[in-house]
């Protein structure tokens, strides 16, 4: 009874009152915390929804129209007619329009995310079976993300979506991600920030997001790639712009791609 009424009111619940992960029956998008998850959000609810219920509707009454006006009961003798002009052209044209109606925002959208802005922040994924690489390529940044086991979450982790090493990024900041793959294909997916792309072997694919809100974000890899494909989560960590160059010091160190002298990385640190 409890699930019926969750499920009930979070019908008419806002996306706002979900978290930035996948909640227990869930019904809408989770928080959108970049412009381009925004507006996804908006031309789902505003234009497609709307479309949806009324296209519903309509058929919904014409097959209810159709089953009392032309029963057997009342058509002993039924129509032979076999063609309309009329109506042949009205369901040929209308759905042209709505499709029309919604193919210019929808190419609006698309465009705006394959236009990548100037990167204050390149991040490389690259999908393996089955575990995220990463890398910061201007950072001198490497290294591995593994699925935390269930038996090993500390508390407020998720399961099946917290990992060993996160990805930071600042907030406020275009960040460009580079996706590949070392095998096959897999996906680098983040809901809240609308992101999602193809990560293919041999070939490097591109997206961004510019994070509005500080968090954990979470995300999986949403291509069937095998066996583990359930158990490759991607989690991004949102820190202000402070607290990002702290970690990236300590990153340095712990995950640096080439060995860097003691004497060298202080040279580094002071600049």
């Amino acid at each position: 009874m409890n699930k019926i009424l969750y499920i009930f009111t979070s019908i008419f619940i806002t996306s706002s009152a979900f978290a930035n992960q996948p909640k227990d029956w869930q019904l809408g998008f989770q928080n959108p915390a970049s412009d381009g998850m925004r507006d996804i959000v908006n031309f789902h609810n505003n234009l497609l929804l709307p479309i949806i219920i009324a296209i519903s509707v309509f058929v919904l009454f014409l097959m209810v129209y159709a089953c009392i006006r032309f029963r057997a009961s009342k058509n002993p003798n039924p129509s032979t007619t076999t063609h309309n002009v009329t109506v042949e052209i009205l369901w040929t044209l209308i759905p042209c329009l709505i499709l029309i109606v919604m193919a210019v925002p929808s190419f609006k959208i698309l465009y705006k995310q394959d236009t990548i802005p100037k990167a204050d922040v390149t991040v490389k994924a690259i999908g393996y079976q089955w575990y995220w690489g990463y890398e910061y390529p201007d950072e001198n940044i490497i290294f591995e993300s593994y699925m935390i086991e269930e038996e090993d979450l500390r508390e407020n982790q998720p399961r099946l979506l917290a990992v060993d090493n996160e990805v930071v990024v600042p907030v406020n900041k275009v960040i460009k991600v580079l996706i590949t793959a070392n095998d096959v294909l897999h996906a680098w997916a983040l809901p809240s920030f609308g992101v999602k792309r193809d990560a293919v072997p041999g070939r490097i694919n591109e997206t961004w997001f510019k994070a509005e809100k500080i968090g954990t974000y979470y995300g999986q890899c949403s291509e069937l790639c095998g066996i583990k494909h359930a158990f490759m989560p991607i989690t991004v960590r949102v820190v202000s712009e402070e607290d990002y160059k702290d970690w990236l010091m300590g990153a340095k160190i712990e995950f640096a791609k080439e060995i860097i002298e003691k004497d060298q990385f202080k040279k580094l640190a002071s600049k």
